[in-house]
């Protein structure tokens, strides 16, 4: 069993930044980072792999870094540059293994385990 807890969320003005962490992250998984706003389906932020290997989605590309320290299994997303778009619930998520190498890793039915959110607020 994998227990997440997530922390780091708040409101910032656009521009700003934040850093996201969730812990309880396990290795093996692919662990990844998703986010849902009221009324839409929740979808994938960015993930990484065992191996190291990351994956991003095109909104973010270049804005946030997420990393894992697996000596504290601990899952990070640092959040750059913030627009009031990327203002949402953000969970962390461990999927199965081979997601972030088949691109499943952004589908949120494939989570296996998931955090209780933490919420970030950006301001114009």
């Amino acid at each position: 069993q994998v227990q997440l807890q997530e922390s780091g969320g708040g409101s910032v003005q656009a521009g700003g930044s934040l850093r996201l962490t969730c812990l309880g992250s396990h290795a093996p998984h692919c662990m990844a980072w998703l986010r849902q706003i009221p009324g839409r389906e929740r979808e994938g932020v960015a993930a990484i792999g065992y191996n190291g290997r990351t994956n991003y989605a095109y909104s973010v590309k270049g804005r946030f870094t997420i990393e894992q320290d697996n000596a504290k299994n601990t899952l990070y997303l640092q959040m750059n540059s913030l627009k009031p778009e990327d203002t949402a619930m953000y969970y962390c998520a461990a999927h199965w293994t081979n997601d972030c190498y088949s691109g499943s890793w952004s589908d949120p039915t494939r989570g296996r385990y998931w955090g209780q959110g933490t919420q970030v607020t950006v301001s114009s």
